[in-house]
């Protein structure tokens, strides 16, 4: 067998061991289905009825920005499964035997993208049920606009994996994650327009990645003017795994070889 084949084996056989965690922790489904169940109703119903979104229902604007958030924060559990695996010395356990070195970091990305559909599901659920849908938009629309969601929480997943790989303690990674990037999503057009800001944040708010990728499956979705944004989406989504996949490999390897 060719070293890539077993490559692909041993990642999916990792891939596999995250996912079976699941069933026995069914407390790591919070992240993906509680959660963002509770900020759909909650903005929806609870202040969906003093925000003005001209030309649509607050819950059409609403779901593909919630949708954005919940799916990058998914891979939360990769940070936090990593650093638990550092912390009780699963990665030197790793090392020493003969499999693929990538595995580790590939098949937690990967089981994120499998966690992510459900996540898609259970939110596409709810927003139906509160009366969301898709305006003028066809099937090859809304296919790219999942397409841009799954995506965004593959190159999310690398964020949190390298914050897992620096942090001290499972709790630390959580700290670390929630308060570098969760401020972020409020500073965006996730759940206001961008013009009701006042000077100075809505100008961040127009340079927020999270504000162009929730603006481009917006105009995949409800068939808003896409401007630049759905190519910027794209460039934005791989320009982090440009970036955050090689350093998160780098910190693997360093914490691998100690």
């Amino acid at each position: 067998m060719s070293s890539l084949a077993l490559g692909v084996s041993d990642t999916l056989v990792l891939a596999r061991r995250n996912l079976a965690r699941i069933p026995r922790q069914p407390d790591l489904l919070i992240a993906y289905t509680v959660q963002p169940v509770m900020f759909v109703l909650l903005f929806v119903y609870v202040f969906g009825g003093a925000i003005r979104t001209p030309g649509f229902d607050y819950v059409d604007f609403l779901m593909p920005g919630i949708i954005v958030q919940s799916i990058a924060f998914g891979g939360f559990v990769t940070a936090l499964g990593l650093s638990e695996d550092v912390k009780k010395g699963l990665i030197d356990r790793f090392r020493s035997l003969p499999m693929s070195r990538g595995a580790v970091l590939l098949g937690r990305t990967l089981s994120d993208v499998a966690l992510n559909c459900l996540s898609l599901v259970v939110l596409l659920a709810v927003g139906f049920a509160a009366g969301f849908g898709f305006v003028d938009a066809n099937g090859g629309e809304i296919a790219l606009g999942l397409l841009l969601c799954l995506l965004l929480g593959y190159a999310f997943s690398w964020i949190f994996a390298l914050i897992g790989l620096f942090a001290s303690s499972p709790e630390t990674a959580n700290a670390i994650g929630f308060t570098a990037i969760f401020p972020l999503t409020f500073a965006s057009s996730i759940f206001v327009p961008v013009q009701t800001m006042p000077d100075g944040l809505r100008q961040v708010a127009e340079a927020n990645p999270f504000t162009t990728v929730s603006d481009a499956v917006r105009s995949y979705w409800l068939g808003t003017p896409a401007h630049t944004d759905r190519w910027m989406a794209f460039l934005w989504v791989f320009a982090l795994i440009a970036v955050f996949a090689p350093l998160a490999i780098a910190r693997y390897r360093s914490v691998a070889a100690k």
